[in-house]
This record gives structure tokens, sequence and C-alpha cells, in this order.
């Protein structure tokens, strides 16, 4: 999913910034699509750089201020996380309307298309998506002008082949680059004769083969990758509950002793106390943490609290969060479905959910609305490529217990 990323920014962010060629016959001063100039690009960079400490761990690398870091080797996931996560709520209100609603029908595109598993409904979207950015594209910035043709570069044709090449090659994520830069990554770090360093790469490759085969027809040379460490709880179908654990139970809070009588449906009265937990891991590989938990941490962390989670109908263990609000209904429309931003309850908004019911650890962004600069908003952010990170067996740390 390169496409997604390298080549998207190699074009979208010079014509945004107006340093993309302008042929003598064209004008800079007309494309009114280059807003991302001056104190207004410092500006963006800024906001971008901010967005760190709210990213997960397990959402790797985040994206640096591409304001002083873009010509720095910029990497393919930071592009990623730069223009498809944070990319619709950062560029609200500062891309004209046209530009930024043409923009987001891009990136829902792109994220239905970086699923593992794409449903027959979500393929019809994302396509009709794609080609309606293609074909707005080439009316509002290319404009049948010949002196823009150089605007039209390949990667944009392409999308209008995405969604049809999936029925016959599967979603464009198992077959993404990603996997083979690791491995020739990992086989780069391996070689050691200077003088031959084809032939040894060769070699490395067979000595890999054979030691994947010897695995393979004997497992137990193999030892157990997945140890719970000391003092975890395994809850069953994939959820471990992590240290560290507190020391002594407590009563809940009258607000948590409401919201679990609610849930419940029992008459009012004190609940026994109970002892809290820091850190869940999910079954996707992902660790999250409780509020208690990051709130006592000596050093900022990336924080790792908000979760997704699901309806189910048979109840085990229970948590405790805090709702959002629900998003704003006319941006959500307004950006295809890409731009979540929702105001955070605290306690107002409590519920009780079934552990096994977290789907996944995401990104809260803080951040305001143009026309109300005043009230802090959060924009959700979701990890590109979760489903097949997890199927490579990608896991966070968990050994020990956090500071």
């Amino acid at each position: 999913m390169h496409v997604a990323a390298i080549n998207v920014a190699d074009e979208l962010i010079p014509l945004w910034r107006g340093s993309f060629r302008c042929d003598p016959t064209d004008n800079r001063e007309s494309w009114d699509w280059a807003v991302l100039q001056g104190d207004t690009w410092k500006d963006h960079g800024d906001a971008v750089a901010a967005a760190t400490p709210f990213l997960p761990g397990s959402f790797d690398r985040p994206p640096r201020n591409p304001a002083e870091k873009i010509n720095s080797g910029y990497k393919a996931w930071e592009y990623l996380l730069y223009l498809f996560g944070l990319g619709p709520a950062l560029l609200y209100g500062i891309l004209p309307d046209k530009y930024w609603k043409n923009f987001c029908k891009l990136v829902r595109g792109i994220r239905l298309m970086q699923q593992h598993e794409i449903l027959s409904e979500e393929l019809v979207e994302a396509h009709h998506m794609l080609i309606d950015f293609e074909r707005e594209f080439e009316e509002i910035y290319y404009q049948r002008r010949p002196d823009r043709l150089h605007f039209i570069r390949p990667w944009i044709h392409s999308l209008g082949h995405l969604a049809p090449e999936t029925l016959n090659k599967g979603p464009p994520i198992s077959s993404s680059q990603w996997t083979m830069e690791r491995t020739i990554g990992n086989l780069g770090q391996e070689i050691r004769s200077h003088s031959q360093p084809y032939a040894n790469l060769s070699q490395r490759g067979v000595r890999r083969c054979q030691i994947n085969a010897l695995k393979i027809l004997i497992p137990l040379l193999e030892p157990p990758e997945d140890i719970l460490p000391r003092g975890s709880i395994d809850l069953g179908q994939g959820y471990v509950l992590l240290r560290r654990k507190e020391r002594s139970s407590h009563h809940m809070r009258d607000c948590e002793n409401t919201a679990l009588l609610d849930f419940l449906n029992a008459p009012p009265r004190v609940l026994p106390p109970i002892t809290r937990w820091a850190r869940l891991r999910l079954p996707n590989g992902q660790i999250a943490r409780s509020l208690w938990k990051e709130s006592a941490m000596t050093r900022l962390p990336r924080i790792s609290r908000n979760v997704k989670w699901r309806v189910l109908d048979q109840i085990k263990t229970l948590a405790l969060v805090s709702l959002y609000s629900p998003p704003n209904l006319r941006l959500l429309e307004e950006s295809c479905h890409t731009l979540y931003t929702c105001e955070y309850q605290g306690d107002r908004a409590l519920c009780i959910v079934d552990t096994v019911a977290i789907k996944s650890v995401v990104a809260m962004i803080p951040h305001a609305l143009p026309d109300n600069p005043e009230q802090l908003r959060f924009f959700l952010v979701e990890k590109p490529g979760l489903d097949v990170a997890y199927m490579g067996g990608a896991m966070e740390h968990m050994e020990g217990d956090e500071d």
C-alpha cells in the first residue's frame, strides 16, 4: 500500500504548499489550494508533532513535524499516519472546503482498502470514493489544462483499479511491501562478508529456510514465545490482565458504583470493594492501559487507554469505561466518515462493558474546530493494517511491570 503513502504525499503536500512544478503558462497565484505556507505550514507541522503523546505505542513510529522533518528521511509509515490518520482533522478549516472534501474521499477509500477482510458493500463504497476522488481531482486541480497535465500521475489512475483487482487478487494489504521490506532488512543485517555480499545473502536465505523447515518438522525446537509474565491472569480468548495490580482493594466512587448498579439493574447499595489492574493485552497484540496506571506514570506516556469495543450478549469479566460523545454528524457526513470528532464526557458518561468486547486500542487526538476554538474535542485515529500486523505475530512488549 505504498501508493497510499509516499506517492500520494509526494504530490498532494507539494501542491498544498505551492511548491509543485508550475509551467510558464500557469500561475501559482491561481492555486487556491496552496494554503500550507508560512506560519500556516509551521502551525500545521506543530499540530502533527503535538499528536505524538496521544498515539499509542502500538501505532509504532509516530509522524514527525513535517514542517521540519519532511526532507529528513520521512518514512512511508509516517506519511500513512499523517495523511490517512491525522489528515482529515488537522486539515479541516485549513484546506478550502472543496479540496478538503475531495481529500476525505481518498482517505475513506484507502482506509477501506487497507483492511484484511473487506465486505462486498465496503468494496463498492471504496470504489465509488476513489473514482469520485479521481474525477474531482481532475476537475478542481488539473482542470483539463495542458500545462497541468503533469498533475495526473500514475498513482491517481491506479486508484480506479484497486477495488476491481481486489476481486481477482485479494485485499491489497495482503500483498503490500511491508512484509518484503522487513524480510530484506532482517536478511541484510545478517550479511557478514563484505567482499561477496550477494553470495553471503543467498546463503543466509538458504539457512533460514532450512531452519524454518526443521521447526515445522520438529515443533519442540521452537520454544514458546507467548510466555505470560509473572502475576498475569489469562482471561481466555486471547485476553490477559497484566500487572501492576493494586495492592489493596477499595470501594468505587459514587459515579462508578452507580454505573455498575445500572448495568446490573440492581437496587441502590454499596458494592464490595474492587482491585484495579494496570494493563490488558488484547488478542491483536495491543496493550490497553487503565487511567489509574497512566495518570500515575512518572514519564509522559503515549496514551493507550482509549479503546474500541463491541456489544456482546454473554458477560464474563467487566471493565469500567468513560464514553466519548457521539461524533459531530455534520462533519462525519461531510468528511465521508473519516472525521470522528467527539467531546470527552468523563464521569458524566461511565459505562460497564465486557472485557472481551474490547477490540483494539485507538488514538483520540485533542483538537478544536475553527468555528468554536474554545471547545476541546478529540478525533479518532485507528492503526492502519492492525489485523495484518497481528497475523504476522506483532505483539507489544509486556514483560514485567511498568513504572
